[in-house]
């Protein structure tokens, strides 16, 4: 990149790479020069360059419309009312709705990118914490794709029903349900086959009937999903079985000192009619933590898929919740809370959808032959959430006082991050690392949350 502070000067033979001078703050200094390339690590003293990448041939120039396909991209709102009507006129605001409808295809491809980086990610057991931002920044840009297909549904509502009646009967039997790819987000993210509403009584599979939709399909199904991964990646929390720190078993005493301060206070009320109902909201609270407390109660909510994750998985959530102040959980936090936002956003999506269909054709039936706004209302339920788990563990949350202490061992364990050793640059920070670990005493085998690697202090 050319410095805007420097210029070549004239002279009168032509300047070469080696010779060629700069003038700095007006005056010649290739010293200068050398000084400043020397502290960002590009000077004469560096061994290692960094290489410029180029195309490897300049015969076609790169072009803003050649680089993004635009001839191909700009031609393809071929409109069926132009095609139809005799005076080949088309109606004005099918422009719109295909626009529309494209750019949620486009957007589609860009989150299944998206999960499958994150799927990379955490299917791997060695997570430090390098791979920790660049999850949360994904996951981020995930939330801010959903938050604009949600104000796109808004830009198609200043299209009247009037308006979308003109073209709408050239459009069946398409359908959005017929969107390839958005099912191939719900696979990936783990949507439960059978959380599904029946299309029309029939698997929605049969919506895609050609081979290579049929592949993607099985692929999506048969692959790990997100869902999974971060079931395993919550397993792994530390402090969950910790011979220090038994979090399940403290968090269970814990409880019962909580139910048992309700129940004292509701005893305590003098009014007869508020004791009775203070006692019985005391007892449907502890009914709520029984249900998680109890592993035999949670496979059953399981089996009914009215829970996604393992019991040991939502243990660990939990205690990232609880603890999301300690350094080493403030990571997994964030992740924890965007994926709520994400499913919450795909929730708002198809809500937003749901009114645009019942402004547009009220309650009429579908193009593709579906119930259309009955169906769609049945897809905005709890069940159709990834993970819905996440977002109930708020109902076994304690109250910072009956939260149980951490020990000086935990808080340490908590207050450091995780460094893959195989990373350093040399050979003493690799000594290092082993010789911080063998005083923490942890064991390079141990199964850690977020790294088979014994972990490394924090540092500027």
């Amino acid at each position: 990149m050319t410095c805007p502070y420097a210029r070549f000067l004239e002279r009168d033979e032509e300047p070469t790479a080696a010779t060629a001078k700069l003038t700095i703050n007006g005056s010649s200094d290739n010293d200068a020069l050398a000084e400043i390339l020397s502290l960002t690590g590009y000077g004469t003293s560096s061994s290692v360059k960094p290489e410029l990448k180029r195309l490897p041939s300049s015969d076609e120039l790169v072009t803003y419309g050649n680089y993004l396909k635009l001839d191909r991209l700009l031609n393809s709102q071929v409109l069926l009312s132009a095609q139809n009507d005799q005076n080949k006129n088309p109606v004005h605001d099918e422009h719109l709705f295909m626009i529309i409808h494209q750019t949620f295809e486009l957007w589609f491809k860009q989150i299944l990118w998206e999960i499958d980086s994150l799927r990379d990610i955490f299917g791997n057991k060695s997570i430090d914490e390098s791979h920790m931002f660049v999850s949360i920044n994904r996951l981020q840009r995930c939330v801010q794709i959903w938050r604009l297909l949600c104000d796109q549904i808004i830009i198609l509502e200043t299209m009247t029903p009037l308006d979308f009646m003109e073209f709408r009967s050239y459009l069946s039997p398409a359908s959005g349900f017929q969107s390839l790819q958005f099912r191939l987000i719900e696979n990936r993210l783990g949507l439960p086959e059978k959380s599904r509403v029946l299309y029309n009584q029939i698997s929605y599979k049969n919506a895609f009937p050609s081979s290579n939709e049929q592949t993607d399909l099985t692929n999506s199904l048969e692959e790990p999903t997100l869902l999974v991964l971060i079931e395993q990646w919550l397993e792994r929390t530390p402090g969950l079985e910790d011979s220090t720190f038994n979090f399940w078993e403290r968090y269970k005493r814990a409880v019962a000192q909580y139910i048992n301060y309700l129940q004292t206070n509701a005893q305590d009320e003098p009014n007869p009619t508020a004791r009775e109902a203070a006692l019985e909201d005391v007892k449907k609270t502890a009914d709520t933590f029984r249900s998680f407390i109890d592993e035999k109660f949670h496979q059953q909510l399981l089996a009914r898929s009215e829970r996604r994750m393992s019991h040991k998985a939502l243990q660990g959530a939990l205690m990232i919740m609880l603890y999301r102040e300690q350094p080493r959980f403030q990571g997994p936090y964030q992740v924890l809370s965007l994926l709520m936002d994400i499913d919450a956003l795909i929730t708002k999506w198809r809500y937003n959808h749901l009114i645009l269909v019942q402004r547009q054709i009220g309650n009429k039936q579908g193009t593709g032959g579906s119930a259309g706004y009955s169906y769609l209302r049945s897809t905005c339920s709890d069940r159709y959430k990834v993970f819905i788990d996440l977002f109930n563990l708020a109902s076994f949350l304690i109250p910072r006082e009956f939260l149980p202490k951490l020990t000086t061992e935990m808080k340490m364990r908590l207050a450091i991050a995780n460094i893959d050793p195989s990373k350093f640059d040399n050979e003493d920070d690799q000594d290092l690392h082993r010789s911080i670990s063998k005083r923490n005493g942890k064991d390079n085998n141990e199964h850690c949350f977020m790294s088979d690697h014994e972990f490394h202090p924090v540092t500027d």
